[in-house]
């Protein structure tokens, strides 16, 4: 399957539609958030350090069947065959990244949907990504060829903006976000990496979620953002982030340099492509 005829403009009036849907179904999750009724409860087939909350199976289900309305192409990513052709399309529909943030009424949390199209080589690639921050009113979203997009909404209205990282050139007076799990050896891993670099950065941020902190490295909130270990059960989230980072011009990459793989866990660095080389030292040397 190709799309001769498809243009990036195409591309990003899509991403806006998906922007809309996820406007949609943030608002169901948002209301779920602020009032509270068997939010969420272990999800004991994916261990301890895992929520499963209700409203992600509404989210998924408005999701998938207001996107195969419009636009089906090859299917969801989760019922794609073993092998994949060149120009297939695939939609990966995330469920809440952030989930402590969320169950905890914190406002920095998110929902997202990314499209990935397999190139040539047979491997998938994130082209189009929606990040969306319902109790932020925020959100961003990234279109192959199209640029990347903020679009804020405030009581006066809507701001669209473009987004572009930040100009900082050395590791030194920059803001670093980072991220980490629950699970022990991995959370560990990122500390001694905040406490090593401790003294450098003018502030190491921990907020999250990894979407949210992927978009905010596109914005120049943030001058670099890493994390070790983001598992297969955030690659929607981390699609849909890179896309935006991807196309303001920012980098992304796993810690040793490789590319992200989609379908295994990652050690994710994404910076403005200006204090990478002085970053990564401190990475590789905890790398798993």
């Amino acid at each position: 399957m190709t799309h001769p005829e498809e243009t990036p403009q195409d591309l990003r009036t899509l991403a806006l539609k998906v922007a809309s849907l996820l406007e949609e179904a943030g608002g169901y999750a948002l209301h779920d958030q602020l009032n509270p009724r068997n939010l969420s409860f272990p999800d004991l087939e994916e261990g301890a350090h895992r929520y499963k909350l209700e409203v992600d199976g509404k989210i998924l289900r408005f999701m998938s069947t207001h996107l195969a309305d419009f636009a089906h192409f090859d299917g969801f990513w989760s019922a794609r065959p073993s092998e994949s052709r060149p120009g297939q399309r695939y939609w990966y529909i995330g469920k809440i990244d952030g989930v402590i943030n969320y169950v905890r009424n914190m406002s920095e949390w998110a929902l997202t949907c990314a499209l990935f199209e397999f190139a040539k080589d047979g491997q998938p690639k994130p082209i189009l990504g929606v990040v969306h921050a319902p109790a932020l009113g925020l959100t961003y979203l990234g279109a192959r060829g199209a640029g990347a997009l903020r679009i804020h909404k405030t009581s006066v209205g809507e701001k669209r903006e473009k987004v572009v990282p930040s100009m900082t050139s050395t590791l030194d007076n920059s803001v670093i976000s980072y991220g980490m799990s629950s699970i022990p050896e991995e959370s560990k891993r990122a500390l001694e990496v905040a406490s090593a670099l401790a003294g450098r950065p003018a502030d190491i941020k921990r907020v999250g979620p990894a979407s949210l902190d992927l978009c905010k490295v596109a914005d120049g909130t943030y001058d670099a953002y890493f994390e070790p270990m983001l598992h297969v059960w955030d690659i929607p989230a981390i699609a849909a982030g890179t896309v935006v980072v991807w196309e303001a011009q920012g980098t992304l990459e796993r810690w040793n340099g490789d590319y992200i793989h989609w379908r295994h866990d990652n050690d994710i660095l994404a910076t403005n492509g200006l204090i990478g080389r002085e970053l990564k030292p401190y990475l590789i040397q905890r790398e798993s």
